[in-house]
């Protein structure tokens, strides 16, 4: 997140009570992935917090190597995996899983790929302009981008559930905001403005109270 660490453990709060109210309103195991990004985003912002007082001087080198790191390991790692299966797995209806499998199956793919990449090759971590920088050689490419735009934001478009398909159309516009002003600090920009998306989720899963659980087949 841009500006400094309290700004992260400040959103990293907000963001664990808005993903605290939603896990209360999960009524199926299905829906538990899903109904579990703000709270993982709420994580994923905490540990920005350290990277931040780490590049300000306050920690080790070791240590903000390691926050760093976990950094990225969610937001280029697992994220491209979690996405589409928490989207597939809250899908009422077997036709409706079968549709987010080639996204799942892509995000399968780049998440392995990415992780390879994060463990063979070192990765650079730097303020530029009030953002952090994470580069990796191996990962800042454009086929790389395209597959992990496709995994993270794809099956979203493509689900029954309105809320999917708005979470959706708030990350990717967010993502083509990003790229196009601060593409330099895309992964840590993109993952604030998904994590504030969350209220999407949120909203959802308090509005829906009477029409869920579905009736998985």
């Amino acid at each position: 997140m841009c500006f400094s660490a309290a700004a992260n453990f400040i959103g990293s709060a907000a963001l664990g009570a808005i993903g605290v109210v939603t896990l209360k309103k999960v009524k199926h195991r299905r829906e538990l992935l899903f109904a579990s990004l703000p709270t993982l985003f709420a994580i994923h912002q905490f540990i920005e917090g350290f990277v931040w007082l780490g590049l300000d001087g306050k920690l080790s080198p070791a240590v903000t190597h390691d926050m760093g790191a976990a950094f990225m390991l969610y937001a280029q790692g697992l994220l491209p995996f979690l996405l589409p299966l928490s989207v597939l797995l809250f899908e009422a209806d077997a036709k409706s899983r079968k549709s987010m499998l080639p996204f799942l199956a892509i995000g399968t793919g780049t998440a392995l790929y990415i992780l390879w990449a994060l463990t063979a090759f070192p990765t650079q971590v730097y303020v530029k302009e009030n953002s952090i920088v994470y580069i990796n050689q191996a990962t800042n490419n454009t086929a790389v981008a395209i597959l992990y735009v496709i995994a993270t934001c794809g099956s979203l478009f493509f689900s029954k559930v309105r809320a999917m398909v708005a979470f959706g159309a708030a990350n990717l516009t967010i993502l083509l905001i990003v790229m196009a002003f601060k593409r330099y600090a895309f992964t840590s920009l993109w993952c604030a403005y998904a994590a504030i998306a969350s209220v999407i989720i949120l909203a959802y899963f308090w509005r829906s109270s009477g029409q869920r659980p579905f009736r998985y087949a």
